[in-house]
């Protein structure tokens, strides 16, 4: 079972769609809490940008950027900074994906919760003692 002391990275493509986003928030707030969830502004971003680029006039940004704000300031402490200078030493097949795995280092997170697995192979995360979980796989796991 996980505790507080367990952080988890979101990459964008779990909170892009809102079902699975509000399962992980739910998840998240539900007491005592299981695990603290961390994600950066570039996750933010690429999220925002994804789904605005999907369909303009039923995302726009002001809407979707008050969703990101919200997550923000109901989870205290769920953003990692300062952790770009890491980017360009890392080593992953989609190198859009370091700074996920760079937010992940910095925020001493165990596990990155992903639906792009094959993004964060076991031989590139595993020496930061983190691992790659889809949603479905982490919310089972918490049990």
């Amino acid at each position: 079972m996980a505790s507080a002391n367990f952080v988890v990275v979101y990459d964008a493509c779990v909170i892009y769609p809102a079902p699975i986003r509000d399962l992980l928030m739910w998840t998240a707030l539900e007491p005592p809490p299981l695990f603290r969830p961390c994600w950066s502004e570039i996750i933010h971003d690429e999220w925002i940008r994804n789904l605005h680029a999907r369909d303009p006039v039923k995302y726009p940004i002001e809407g979707l950027r008050r969703i990101a704000d919200t997550r923000n300031t109901v989870i205290p402490d769920s953003i990692v900074k300062d952790f770009e200078e890491l980017i360009p030493s890392l080593d992953l097949p989609d190198l859009d994906d370091r700074h996920v795995l760079a937010a992940a280092i910095k925020a001493g997170a165990q596990v990155i919760v992903t639906e792009n697995l094959s993004d964060f192979p076991p031989d590139k995360v595993s020496k930061y003692n983190i691992e790659a979980k889809s949603a479905d796989r982490f919310i089972l796991d918490l049990s």
